[in-house]
């Protein structure tokens, strides 16, 4: 039993390190602003695929009458980095969580550094191949930690209890923290929009951790809600700059990592299940044009693209999306409290 008063400065501790993100997150923002609109970090806007057909739809969507920066994840992944190796370092609980930060971070950069050096024909940034590599690399890595180091084998399903799986654990873990980053990334398409459900998730993860006693963990949450809230302030629509890759692999790579160290993976898909439906939406159009002679589920994937080519503003696109990921997190903590974590 956690003696209240014990878990009552806990909970003012992350909430403190959730507000020292959010003041060091604003402080930080108008260093990169200047140097965003001075020097041009301008995210370019695909016009064709890699085999050099025009995405019309996608044209038409893109359609902007100023220029918007990107890269401002490096914002958050500073600040994060900062408040935890001063304020709530710790092997067992938040090492993991900021070696994917920063590993995720990196691949996100290059990727991002290639886009706003290219001209937008083609692949914008880093092909799919090297980013899924790298992104695996990063993975592997902290799987490896997860498996050797901190002794984990066993996964907890709710309702049924804890299943172990040996060192198989590793492969889920790399597919957890895979397949979590690239569904944020593929999120991160209308002003606002991942920032606002990462930030649900991550406010319901470290509530979780919070719960469970895991309090590091739980700290390492609210930071990065704290930097995604001053974020949030500059990104609602319009958008004074977007997060980029750096910002979105940083984040995706670190909560599928949050998911693995709260032994709540089978909640993941609950809380982000937004995400889940966006990277879907994406898969499905492939796979739908690849073994239907060029036929299409969706208008554009991923299916945020969808509703707006369907006339649907981008503000009510990215609220509605929103409260479906709010709704469904809700439900995921709910999980949590009964079903034995």
């Amino acid at each position: 039993m956690i003696e209240d008063a014990f878990f009552t400065d806990q909970v003012a501790r992350s909430l403190l390190l959730g507000m020292l993100g959010f003041l060091l997150a604003m402080t930080l923002t108008p260093i990169y602003t200047y140097f965003a609109y001075r020097y041009g970090f301008w995210k370019k806007k695909r016009t064709h695929d890699a085999q050099g057909k025009e995405l019309k739809v996608m044209k038409k969507l893109s359609v902007r009458k100023r220029r918007v920066p990107t890269m401002a994840g490096v914002i958050m992944l500073v600040s994060a980095v900062f408040i935890t190796l001063l304020f709530n370092l710790s092997r067992e609980q938040t090492w993991l969580p900021l070696a994917a930060l920063v590993g995720g971070g990196i691949v996100g950069l290059l990727d991002d550094i290639i886009n706003v050096r290219g001209d937008g024909t083609g692949v914008a940034g880093l092909r799919a191949p090297i980013k899924f590599f790298m992104i695996t690399a990063v993975a592997s890595a902290a799987a490896w930690f997860f498996y050797y180091k901190l002794g984990y084998t066993t996964v907890h399903v709710a309702y049924l209890g804890d299943v172990s799986l040996g060192v198989f654990i590793i492969p889920l873990f790399i597919l957890a923290v895979v397949s979590t980053g690239n569904a944020v990334n593929i999120s991160d398409g209308l002003d606002g929009l991942a920032g606002g459900l990462l930030l649900t998730a991550y406010g319901a993860f470290g509530l979780i951790a919070l719960l469970q006693g895991n309090y590091g963990i739980a700290g390492f949450c609210f930071t990065v809600c704290g930097t995604l809230l001053s974020y949030m302030w500059f990104n609602i629509p319009p958008a004074r700059f977007f997060m980029g890759d750096v910002g979105s692999f940083s984040l995706g790579t670190a909560l599928g990592v949050v998911a693995m160290l709260t032994d709540t993976l089978v909640l993941l898909p609950i809380i982000g299940f937004v995400f889940v439906v966006e990277a879907g939406s994406s898969m499905l159009q492939l796979l739908s044009k690849k073994y239907r002679d060029g036929k299409k589920i969706f208008r554009v994937a991923p299916i945020h693209y969808h509703f707006e080519a369907g006339g649907w503003p981008r503000t009510k696109v990215t609220m509605r999306f929103w409260l479906i990921g709010l709704c469904f997190a809700v439900i995921g903590v709910t999980v949590a409290l009964t079903g034995g974590y």
